[in-house]
């Protein structure tokens, strides 16, 4: 397969969309971006990866990559007939361009991908084209516009892969609960969330979950919103959807101080603010408005100083700790004994909270001065000690003695 590049890619190419639907993004994002980097740029198989880089670009956040991608197929395809390749260009320049807060641009986009899929007869790029202009007018408070874009996409089901059918329905169940429209938004999200865990659509999964523990929060269900967010915050953590983590995040913040626990609250917020690793991103103002009077309730309840030691721990966590912090506090049973670090050493304690923030054994032998051997040593006593065999039980304990 070396030695054939366009065999490489085309097979590169074909499991692109298997790779998204089981959320399995880093490492084929890489080989992907090495098979194009070896093909005919412009060429067909180096524009259909390019459009699928830019996807899997732009759910791992990296927005400014997923823009280049995108971009690039935009560029190769536009002077040539219209095609299909350059409706999802334009459409997934669209919805990146949107995240990052341009929606003049990201609407426009949209707009010239709608026209062009129409006239050629692309439905995944029609498809696309709505649901963008959907989300577009949901950002902008135009609820009656988003759900009627949101429902002119979902009639289109002829011609379609079953992940972009599935990901009208969290759209749908989006735009709808913007609207106010619960009932309907939780009939159409719970039906989407069921075909996707038939289809085995982790992706799907994880974002139709975000939209339901919204929903459960909303009416006052607790109970289900916990096991439904722990669900999700699973399958983020499983598939590396950067987007699902730190929306769980904010709403494992919000069921916390709806629950009366200002403190975790404050510091899941911090930790959701401190993860936009490339500064790109940029919420909807409405949600904005919406979190800073949670935050300022919150502060309230705990006072200035209480406030600034929990912000203080949020923002310390990496994303890894910040989602094991969640899962622990959704957790259903009742508060498990973890095992206390008192019998371990001041080193052993220090390697314990440099895993707990996400370093490899490589990272930490590099910052501690010592080898990787050395590294390993030292966790097998501390595993021996603490009973602690993996390593989110060693950050789950790092946790528990609020080492981090």
């Amino acid at each position: 397969m070396a030695h054939d590049p366009a065999l490489a890619l085309r097979l590169a190419n074909a499991l692109g969309w298997w790779w998204l639907l089981r959320g399995r993004l880093a490492g084929e994002y890489r080989l992907l971006r090495q098979a194009a980097g070896r093909a005919e740029a412009g060429s067909g198989g180096w524009c259909t990866a390019q459009l699928l880089l830019g996807l899997m670009a732009q759910f791992s956040a990296d927005l400014a990559a997923a823009l280049g991608h995108f971009t690039a197929a935009r560029d190769a395809a536009a002077g040539r007939p219209p095609s299909p390749a350059l409706t999802v260009a334009l459409a997934g320049r669209a919805g990146t361009l949107l995240l990052t807060g341009r929606t003049a641009e990201a609407a426009g986009d949209a707009r010239r991908a709608l026209a062009l899929a129409r006239q050629i007869g692309d439905p995944a790029g029609e498809l696309l084209a709505l649901a963008n202009l959907s989300v577009s007018a949901h950002y902008a408070g135009d609820h009656d516009k988003a759900i009627r874009l949101a429902r002119l996409a979902g009639k289109i089901t002829v011609g379609i892969p079953g992940v972009l059918a599935r990901y009208c329905s969290s759209v749908l169940t989006t735009v709808l609960a913007g609207a106010g429209d619960l009932a309907e938004s939780e009939r159409i999200g719970a039906a989407g969330l069921a075909r996707a865990r038939d289809a085995g659509d982790l992706w799907n999964q994880a974002r139709l979950l975000t939209r339901i523990v919204e929903l459960d929060l909303w009416a006052g269900r607790t109970g289900d919103a916990a096991a439904h967010l722990r669900e999700g915050l699973r399958l983020a953590v499983r598939t590396g959807s950067w987007f699902d983590l730190r929306t769980g995040l904010s709403q494992c913040g919000k069921l916390c101080a709806v629950t009366g626990r200002a403190a975790e609250a404050l510091t899941l917020w911090a930790a959701f603010a401190a993860v936009d690793r490339h500064g790109e991103l940029t919420d909807p103002p409405w949600f904005l408005a919406r979190w800073e009077e949670q935050l300022d309730q919150a502060r309230q309840v705990l006072g200035p100083g209480g406030a600034r030691a929990a912000e203080e721990r949020g923002t310390a966590m990496s994303l890894v700790t910040a989602a094991e912090y969640a899962l622990m506090l959704t957790d259903p049973g009742p508060p498990q004994s973890a095992p206390g670090p008192g019998n371990l050493s001041a080193r052993e304690r220090e390697l314990v909270t440099l895993v707990a923030q996400g370093r490899t054994n490589a990272q930490i032998a590099a910052q501690l001065h010592i080898s990787v051997r050395t590294v390993g040593s030292h966790l097998d006593r501390i595993r021996d000690k603490t009973g602690c065999h993996r390593r989110a039980d060693l950050t789950r304990l790092a946790l528990s003695a609020r080492l981090v």
